[in-house]
């Protein structure tokens, strides 16, 4: 991204968080008693609440990176909490119009028991979304193809993406997902970009992605850039990502045990951050040998009929995190031909992860975090 987008993009994002916290700010004023204490208190809370994010932005990125830890979570979890608040006093507000119109609404001041009716059910959304977002499944999956790959029958996947490993997603929740792939006794670990998120200062700094060492898998770990690694810096991530003891795939294909192919594209956003293109998946894939299994990893779910074309017999993809919150799976849903699950398309088989990490708010409402245990079924000799 050049210098005079970036600056357009993160005009137009302020801008965009200054008026969603103003129009927030003015509705619930609005709604308070005349008191002159609550008031005070109210400005107070809704400055800290509103500058935090940003603050902690800047923070993360200077060595006084430990101040802004508190700031990240305040900042990441009123960033849902100021959605919700948002989309309740358009609601109210249309009804109101509506009111005004047609007289249907009795003539009582409820403006405050609204506020608090409005602030309740957005705690209590945010509350159940962060234990919901702490704590991931494990999805299971039979996939049976029709080539054989020598010397195995079944091969063991276990697969993960969008894991965000940073300021919210830190070592605690790291060491709960290798002990999961642990307990799933994976012939091969796949990770389907998005192992870090964006600020990657911190994750050095703390090396939390430390636990990841002590998973063996017998065929290897490998994982692809997402795009979070490329705002983070695409050097810095894949080197530190590579000292874990795990391969990162740059558009190219490995052959595994003599048995079955493993390709990994670059983001489909690599020209957005760097002068670089993506190889085409003909282009990559023209050397292997099409009797052999082949698995391909690509962050973002776009483009599956040129899987099928290919040849693909499984890809596995991430990025979408089905929306995170509700109702932002609707639009997954018309952006992506999966948002997440299973689909079959011709010969390929297709699996979106729902991701394990949050990026933004450390929050999950209507889906959970996981990570994916699949047998790969070959045909018999």
């Amino acid at each position: 991204m050049n210098k005079k987008a970036f600056i357009i993009f993160l005009s137009t994002v302020f801008s965009l968080y200054f008026l969603l916290n103003y129009y927030v700010f003015i509705r619930g004023w609005q709604a308070l008693p005349d008191m002159q204490t609550i008031k005070i208190i109210y400005i107070v809370v809704c400055s800290v609440v509103f500058v935090s994010y940003i603050l902690s932005r800047f923070l993360e990125r200077t060595r006084w990176v430990k101040l802004s830890e508190p700031f990240t979570w305040i900042g990441s979890i009123w960033l849902l909490a100021m959605f919700y608040f948002f989309l309740f006093i358009v609601l109210i507000d249309l009804i109101r119009l509506l009111d005004y119109l047609f007289h249907f609404l009795p003539d009582t001041n409820l403006k405050l028991v609204t506020a608090l009716s409005v602030a309740g059910i957005v705690l209590l959304a945010v509350f159940a979304g962060f234990i919901n977002a702490r704590n991931p499944v494990t999805k299971r999956l039979n996939i049976r193809i029709p080539k054989k790959a020598r010397g195995i029958k079944e091969l063991n996947i276990v697969a993960v993406s969008d894991i965000h490993m940073g300021m919210l997603v830190k070592r605690k929740m790291i060491f709960r997902l290798v002990k999961t792939i642990i307990r799933l006794r994976p012939d091969i670990v796949l990770i389907a970009g998005d192992m870090l998120d964006e600020v990657i200062d911190p994750i050095i700094k703390y090396n939390l992605g430390e636990p990841f060492r002590r998973i063996k898998a017998p065929l290897g770990i490998y994982a692809i850039t997402g795009n979070h690694e490329y705002i983070g810096g695409i050097e810095k991530s894949i080197k530190y990502i590579e000292s874990l003891g795990i391969r990162v795939l740059k558009d190219e294909v490995l052959k595994i045990a003599d048995a079955f192919y493993l390709a990994g594209r670059y983001d489909h956003d690599i020209s957005r951050f760097t002068k670089d293109k993506r190889k085409e998946l003909k282009e990559l894939l023209k050397d292997i040998d099409t009797l052999l299994p082949l698995i391909l990893l690509d962050h973002q779910p776009f483009h599956f009929e040129k899987a099928v074309e290919c040849g693909v017999d499984l890809q596995l993809s991430g990025h979408t995190h089905h929306g995170q919150v509700w109702p932002l799976h609707f639009i997954t849903k018309a952006i992506y031909e999966v948002s997440r699950g299973y689909k079959k398309k011709g010969e390929t088989h297709f699996y979106v992860s729902n991701g394990f990490g949050t990026w933004g708010p450390p929050v999950r409402i209507g889906n959970r975090p996981e990570v994916v245990s699949i047998k790969l079924v070959m045909a018999d000799s």
